[in-house]
């Protein structure tokens, strides 16, 4: 009888050890979740995170709210995956400073936190992986007033009121625009990150406005609903619009001429550097606290330099 459970010991013994000789170890489970998830944006991002999961043997869940400005869905999702004990947190913050409560619950737990492209008035995060979006609208606002030669108005849609992102896009925007002496600035108005509600404002702005040179849309929604807007009131052309991302119906808007310049962050980089930076932390290794994943104009006379085709081949 003892020779019995001595072979099943021993045979359960060699399950467990694999080929190399060396006992097989779970892949540790990451949580990464985006403040939304209908963009083309997050789905770059998604590819990135699985990319470095594949690399650094981690299992990449993936789950966010549907809507960026649904933050109490992005609560209940990182709290339920604090009681399932999950290993780390890849976080796209909905808001600033709404997200705090969970991840100190998380941080007690001792749970590493990474946050990238829209963080949180916390120090908690180990490491913040984003745009330089203050820089990246910079950029945005230098491109506009360029294309209606430094003189008219022009409106600024951001999308969602106390997510970091859009408050820094604002902020970058606004700041720059302002050096203009001849640029008149008309009152900010939001997107909340909806195709409709852009193209509602957008509509509102060219009734009140129909003199109006420039648009800088901060986001892909507020992009299309931008340019909608433009095809409903036949201004396509008479007011020229920057855009941010480079979702493919941007894209296809840039090349037909209905947009002039998109503002193009790395989301792909945005993932993979998250995960990866979890997985160090997970190991012990020190963690980069801030990574710049940078920005670029795209226009129709740079879109096939290589470097912007990396970038928008997802």
């Amino acid at each position: 009888m003892i020779k019995i459970h001595l072979i099943v010991v021993m045979l359960l013994v060699a399950i467990m050890i694999g080929c190399s000789g060396e006992p097989k170890v779970a892949q540790p489970k990451i949580l990464v979740s985006p403040k939304g998830l209908i963009h083309s944006f997050w789905v770059t991002v998604h590819a990135g995170a699985d990319s470095a999961g594949r690399e650094y043997g981690a299992e990449v869940i993936w789950k966010g709210p549907t809507q960026e400005t649904d933050i109490a869905s992005q609560i209940a999702i990182i709290e339920d995956y604090i009681n399932k004990d999950i290993a780390a947190i890849v976080l796209a913050a909905c808001d600033a400073k709404g997200m705090n409560p969970v991840l100190e619950k998380a941080h007690a737990r001792n749970i590493p936190i990474i946050t990238i492209d829209s963080g949180v008035d916390s120090d908690i995060p180990l490491s913040f992986i984003a745009t330089d979006n203050i820089e990246a609208a910079r950029k945005a606002a230098q491109t506009l007033a360029q294309l209606i030669g430094e003189a008219g108005k022009v409106a600024c849609i951001p999308f969602v009121p106390g997510a970091a992102t859009s408050i820094w896009r604002e902020q970058g925007f606004v700041d720059e625009i302002k050096k203009y002496g001849s640029i008149q600035l008309l009152p900010i108005r939001y997107s909340q990150s909806e195709v409709a509600t852009a193209m509602a404002v957008t509509e509102d702005i060219l009734t009140g406005h129909p003199d109006i040179k420039g648009i800088f849309a901060a986001n892909e929604a507020g992009t299309i609903g931008v340019i909608q807007a433009l095809k409903t009131k036949n201004k396509i052309g008479q007011v020229k619009v920057v855009g941010f991302d480079a979702a493919p119906n941007e894209l296809k808007a840039l090349q037909s001429g209905e947009i002039e310049a998109l503002i193009v962050q790395d989301p792909f980089k945005m993932g993979y550097e998250g995960v990866k930076a979890a997985m160090m932390a997970l190991n012990g290794e020190p963690v980069q606290k801030r990574l710049d994943t940078g920005v670029y104009v795209v226009t129709r006379e740079n879109i096939d330099q290589p470097e912007i085709r990396r970038l928008i081949q997802f």
